[in-house]
C-alpha cells in the first residue's frame, strides 16, 4: 500500500509540475555513451517511447509531447498497425506496467526526403490518450525561439545496439551525456548535407546506433527537459568519434504545432 501511495504522489507531482520534469529524477553519472553504455535509472525519462510491431519486436523509439501525440523520425517508416508502449524500461522483463497503445495517424512531413534525410520528422496520433502517471508523462518541446548554443550538455536516450555488431538491441533503457556542436562544426566531419533541419551532437567517444531512432535528445533548461532533437543518423559503424545527426526542433515547430492543431 505504502509503494502505491507513493507512486501516486509522484503521478501528482509530475502533473503539477508540466512538462520535462519526470517524477522519477534521472541521474546521470557519467558521460557514458550508449554504445557501451550507462542504464537509465527505471522511469526516469517517462516520456519515452518504444514504437513496435505486432509482434512485440522494437524497431524505433519516440517521445510522448502531450497525451495524444508523440513525436519521431520520418525514416521509421511507422504504421497505423504498429503499437505505441509507454512506461517501459526493460523490454525483457513482464512486469513493468506498460501501457500498449494503438495509433490513429501516422503524419510525415511533406518535405522529408528519404536520401538525405531532411526533415526526418513524423507525428504519431494515438488512438486513444495516455494515461499520465509516475512513469509516463511528457516532454517539453523547444520552441521555434529557442537557441541551443554548441557545448551545451543534453542526454540522449534509446533501446539501440551497444555496437554496430551486436546481434540484439539492449534490453534496458540506457542513456548517454553528450553536448550540441554548431552546424559549422558538423560539416566539418559530414559535409553539406547538414541542413538547418538538423543539429548535431557527439562526436567526443559517443554514439547512438541502430534502434535508436527516432528517439529524444533532451536538454535541461530552467529545470525542465526540452526536446532539442528526434535521433535521425549517423555512422554505419555506431562511429563514436563522428557526430551523431538530430532533427532540429526548433525548426519545425511551426510543422508540429500546425499538424496538431488541423488533426
Amino acid at each position: 500500500m505504502t509503494s502505491l501511495w507513493i507512486l501516486s504522489f509522484l503521478a501528482f507531482i509530475n502533473t503539477v509540475l508540466g512538462c520535462g520534469v519526470p517524477a522519477i529524477p534521472p541521474v546521470i553519472s557519467s558521460y557514458s555513451m550508449i554504445v557501451n553504455g550507462e542504464e537509465a535509472v527505471p522511469h526516469s525519462w517517462p516520456w519515452q517511447v518504444s514504437l513496435q510491431d505486432v509482434k512485440g519486436f522494437h524497431f524505433c523509439s519516440g517521445s510522448l509531447i502531450n497525451d495524444w501525440w508523440v513525436l519521431s523520425a520520418a525514416h521509421c517508416n511507422v504504421r497505423t498497425s504498429h503499437h505505441v508502449v509507454l512506461g517501459e524500461h526493460n523490454r525483457s522483463a513482464d512486469i513493468e506496467d506498460i501501457q500498449v497503445l494503438r495509433i490513429d495517424k501516422v503524419i510525415k512531413h511533406p518535405r522529408f526526403n528519404s536520401f538525405t534525410l531532411d526533415n526526418d520528422i513524423l507525428l504519431i496520433k494515438l488512438a486513444s490518450s495516455a494515461q499520465f502517471t509516475a512513469h509516463v508523462s511528457p516532454v517539453c518541446v523547444a520552441d521555434t525561439s529557442d537557441q541551443f548554443l554548441g557545448e551545451i550538455q543534453c542526454v540522449t536516450t534509446g533501446w539501440g545496439l551497444t555496437s554496430h555488431n551486436s546481434s540484439e538491441s539492449s534490453p534496458a533503457l540506457q542513456q548517454a551525456s553528450l553536448s550540441l556542436l554548431t552546424n559549422d562544426e558538423c560539416q566539418c566531419y559530414w559535409g553539406g548535407v547538414i541542413t538547418k533541419a538538423m543539429i548535431c551532437a557527439g562526436a567526443s567517444g559517443i554514439s547512438t546506433c541502430m534502434g535508436d531512432s527516432g528517439g529524444p535528445l533532451v536538454c535541461k533548461i530552467s529545470g525542465a527537459w526540452i526536446l532539442v532533437g528526434i535521433v535521425s543518423w549517423g555512422s554505419s559503424t555506431c562511429n563514436t568519434s563522428a557526430p551523431g545527426v538530430y532533427t532540429h526542433i526548433t525548426e519545425l515547430r511551426s510543422w508540429i504545432d500546425q499538424t496538431i492543431t488541423d488533426n
